[in-house]
């Protein structure tokens, strides 16, 4: 029968799997329902664990489309180190780096009971132990180091399997939108001091009228396209927020200066 498999936020039923003590009815049926449902979802191995099995089970699709079933498997010798990413089912769509072993022995039994060892190396001795670490109630994100963790935890706050170049840039286009309001400040600054040297006749706080309400169209534009952007580059997209408005206050706070000036000296 095909199940449905446990994916995040949903929280694990189990903190670990039971070791299979004998080979009965129940066993037999799990094993099923997990071929059915490695099937359905084109999947290359699954735990019992993940389809909410007290069971220490696991089943892997070999290439002639034959399965290995493993009871109480458990992974005895590890060497060699690979870095590999990874997806998976418990975490849907999201990727990270996880570091693996690249050679493994497994002893297990079969389904007459029987122990047998398993070598593995390459991609089916990360498979293995993939699954594996289901069957200790763990996934991937308990094997990343600290820094992985942390982006990995960016990818299930935005839903999306970002990438490391999405992370914060350094240029936007937005900095094109502050260099045009700090060049019109400079210019409300031209015409406060201009002031003082021009005739009484000539109306200079229209001037600075216009070129305020520039100031303040060009900060609202600003502040708009720039979430709009950070957007685009999800990663960064909460910690810029803080900029943005931070550089909108800024820009505010020097345009009423200049403008509290004019008012009193023009």
């Amino acid at each position: 029968m095909i199940k449905q498999i446990i994916t995040y936020p949903t929280p694990p039923s189990l903190q670990f799997s039971a070791p299979v003590r004998s080979y009965n009815d129940e066993v037999s049926e799990i094993i099923q329902d997990l071929k059915d449902t490695l099937l359905k979802n084109s999947l290359e191995g699954l735990a019992a664990f993940q389809i909410g099995s007290p069971l220490n089970v696991v089943v892997i699709k070999k290439e002639d489309d034959s399965f290995l079933v493993l009871l109480n498997p458990n992974v005895v010798f590890m060497q060699g180190k690979i870095r590999t990413k990874e997806i998976t089912g418990y975490f849907p769509e999201l990727s990270a780096e996880v570091d693996r072993y690249e050679k493994i022995s497994v002893v297990y039994e079969d389904e007459d009971m029987k122990s047998q060892v398993l070598k593995a190396e390459g991609e089916f001795a990360i498979l293995l132990q993939r699954k594996i670490d289901y069957t200790f109630g763990s996934s991937f994100i308990n094997k990343l180091d600290p820094q992985e963790k942390e982006f990995f935890k960016q990818k299930l706050e935005f839903g999306e399997d970002i990438t490391q170049n999405q992370t914060c840039s350094t240029t936007y286009k937005r900095d094109y939108i502050k260099k045009t309001i700090d060049f019109l400040i400079i210019a409300m600054v031209f015409v406060l001091v201009a002031s003082f040297f021009t005739p009484s006749d000539i109306d200079m706080w229209s001037y600075q009228v216009y070129l305020l309400t520039s100031v303040l169209v060009l900060n609202i534009v600003y502040f708009f396209y720039a979430q709009y952007e950070s957007r685009s580059s999800i990663a960064c997209s909460s910690c810029q927020i803080g900029n943005i408005i931070g550089t909108v206050t800024l820009s505010l706070l020097r345009m009423s200066a200049v403008v509290l000036l004019s008012y009193f000296l023009i």
